[in-house]
C-alpha cells in the first residue's frame, strides 16, 4: 500500500502558482463569501486564506452572520462581481436554509466564478475537454492531478464513484471518461453497493458517511480516493475505514492529509486561471 500525498502535491501546485503569480505586475484576489459561524466551514476558509498567501494570492473574506437575507447576499456578491479588483469568488457552502443555493451561485459572473459552480462554467466543462474550460471543478481535478502525479493508468480502467454531487461526483466521473475510464456512479439509492465497489479498479468515495467503505468491499489492488470529510469532536474521518482498506488497496488517500489540500490548491489554480482571463 502506498499513499496519494495531498499535502505534498498541494504544495508543488503552490510553488508553481507563486511563480506565475510573481511574474504578474497586479496579484490575483480570492473573495471568499462565509454566512454563519458553521465550524468546518470556518475552518476551510481560514486554510484557503493560508494557502493564497503561500501562492502571493491577496484573499478577502467576507463573513457574514447566519441571519443575513438572500437579498442581502445577492447585493454583495453583486457588488464583488463589478469590483475590478477582484478576480475570483467563492461562496462557501453549505448556506444557510433560508438562502437559495442554486440563485446564489447563477448570480456569480462566471468569469469570476472559482469554484467552476455556475452552469455557464459547469456546462462548458462537461461539453469540452478541461483543457478548454476556464476554469474546473477543484476536488475532481485535483483527484485527478493526485492519480496523475503517481502515474496511476485511468484509460481501460474500471472507475467506481460513490456520490452523485455537482460538487464531486458527477463532475469526476467526467474527468475519469475523458482519460478513457469505464465509470459506474453510485449513491445513497443503490442496492447491494459493496456488489458493485468490489468491481472497483478506481475507487471514489464521496458520499459523507463515516466509515462507509470497508475491506469487504473492496478487491485487492484498488485505488482507493476518500473524499468524505466527517467530523467527530475535533478529529475528522472519511468515508473509508483506512484501517482495514488500506491493507487491500494499493494506493490510497488519508483523511486528513489527501484530497483535502489539492482541491484548495485547484480553487487556488482556477483563481490565477481568472486573473489571466
Amino acid at each position: 500500500m502506498a499513499l496519494l500525498d495531498g499535502k505534498k502535491l498541494a504544495g508543488k501546485i503552490i510553488r508553481d502558482l507563486k511563480k506565475q503569480v510573481s511574474r504578474r505586475k497586479k496579484k490575483p484576489v480570492l473573495a471568499m463569501v462565509l454566512v454563519g459561524s458553521d465550524p468546518a466551514s470556518s475552518i476551510y476558509v481560514r486554510r484557503k486564506g493560508i494557502f493564497c498567501e503561500e501562492a502571493g494570492i491577496i484573499s478577502k473574506t467576507l463573513r457574514l452572520p447566519a441571519d443575513t437575507s438572500e437579498k442581502k447576499l445577492l447585493a454583495i456578491i453583486n457588488k464583488l462581481n463589478k469590483d475590478k479588483n477582484v478576480s475570483a469568488i467563492m461562496v462557501q457552502l453549505p448556506l444557510p436554509k433560508h438562502i437559495n443555493k442554486t440563485k446564489i451561485i447563477e448570480s456569480i459572473d462566471p468569469k469570476k466564478d472559482a469554484d467552476c459552480l455556475h452552469p455557464e462554467n459547469f456546462g462548458k466543462f462537461v461539453q469540452a475537454n478541461e483543457e478548454y474550460s476556464i476554469v474546473a471543478p477543484a476536488t475532481p481535478f485535483g483527484i485527478v492531478r493526485l492519480l496523475e502525479e503517481y502515474k496511476v493508468k485511468i484509460e481501460g480502467k474500471h472507475a467506481i464513484v460513490v456520490g452523485r454531487s455537482n460538487i464531486v461526483g458527477k463532475p469526476v466521473a467526467q474527468l475519469l471518461l475523458n482519460r478513457g475510464a469505464t465509470v459506474t456512479v453510485c449513491h445513497r439509492h443503490t442496492k447491494n453497493l459493496a456488489a458493485f465497489t468490489r468491481q472497483a479498479d478506481i475507487l471514489v468515495v464521496a458520499a459523507g458517511k463515516r466509515n462507509l467503505i470497508r475491506a469487504n468491499m473492496v478487491k485487492r489492488g484498488a485505488i482507493v480516493i476518500d473524499v468524505g470529510v466527517n467530523h467527530v469532536g475535533k478529529k475528522i474521518f472519511g468515508d473509508v475505514d483506512f484501517g482495514s482498506v488500506s491493507k487491500k488497496a494499493s494506493y490510497i488517500t488519508p483523511v486528513p492529509g489527501g484530497v483535502g489540500p489539492v482541491t484548495i490548491a485547484m480553487l487556488l489554480w482556477n483563481t490565477v486561471r481568472l486573473a489571466k482571463k
